[in-house]
């Protein structure tokens, strides 16, 4: 005879496997650990890890290299600055100054006009001297009346001439490091905008000269301004390959 107790358990048993019966439901899956799924790298082709893996080491050394040039940039004078104080300074003023002006409390009360004039070998050999071209002029020209100008427009030239004018004192003398760098800057300038005109033959010099006028005090004010302009002009530049847009282009390549 059976006991109570195996009665029970063979009458469970058999109930579980009537048909209709209910079952007791099945447990629910695990939660996957996360990085257990095939996404992310892991989830392309040999081929493809080995792109992206590459890929990511470039953009590591790139910016431990700018790091690096930043830190020497703004760290005290030392050896290791001084022997490539011009590598640096390429890096971080690649074609563009970097400063705070900004934020300058006090306004500019002038209007420097960067003016430019060059001496060309006509077709026949015969040499002639343009007149002064007032790129300023054009600047503003191309400025007035678009509601959305080019950066380039309204600062490269006028930050190529702070540059310089930073970079020397008023005998156009380079007070430091930089005097180089900025003359190339302010050729490179003016030669990209006089290649886009027709001056009768080929650029060999230039000479370039800020005309500075002061803005009129308003009505009400007494203070007097002097209305006659004042001009600082530059020694005469012999044009080279490596002012030239597509000759420079060639040189940045050759660096590389």
């Amino acid at each position: 005879m059976d006991s109570y107790d195996d009665r029970g358990v063979s009458a469970g048993r058999e109930g579980a496997s009537v048909p209709g019966g209910t079952e007791a439901p099945d447990a629910p899956d695990a939660p996957r650990a996360p990085g257990i799924s095939g996404g992310g790298i892991a989830a392309l082709s040999l081929p493809y890890q080995a792109v992206a893996a590459l890929a990511l080491a470039v953009v590591g050394v790139i910016a431990c290299v700018h790091l690096g040039m930043v830190f020497l940039h703004v760290a005290p004078s030392n050896t290791l600055t001084k022997q490539n104080g011009e590598a640096i300074d390429d890096w971080v003023y690649p074609e563009f100054e970097q400063n705070w002006k900004l934020f300058a409390p006090n306004p500019l009360q002038q209007n420097i006009a960067v003016q430019v004039r060059a001496q060309v070998r006509t077709a026949d050999g015969q040499w002639k001297t343009t007149d002064w071209i007032d790129l300023s002029a054009q600047d503003g020209e191309a400025i007035r009346g678009n509601l959305l100008p080019s950066h380039t427009v309204q600062n490269a030239l006028r930050r190529a001439w702070d540059f310089y004018t930073a970079s020397h004192d008023n005998a156009n003398k380079p007070n430091g490091m930089r005097g180089a760098l900025s003359e190339r800057y302010v050729r490179r300038t003016v030669m990209l905008r006089l290649a886009r005109q027709d001056l009768g033959g080929e650029v060999e010099r230039i000479q370039v000269r800020s005309e500075t006028r002061w803005v009129k005090a308003p009505s009400w004010s007494e203070e007097k301004t002097n209305g006659r302009p004042a001009h600082r002009v530059l020694p005469w530049w012999p044009v080279t390959d490596a002012d030239l847009p597509e000759g420079a282009r060639r040189a940045s390549e050759a660096a590389r």
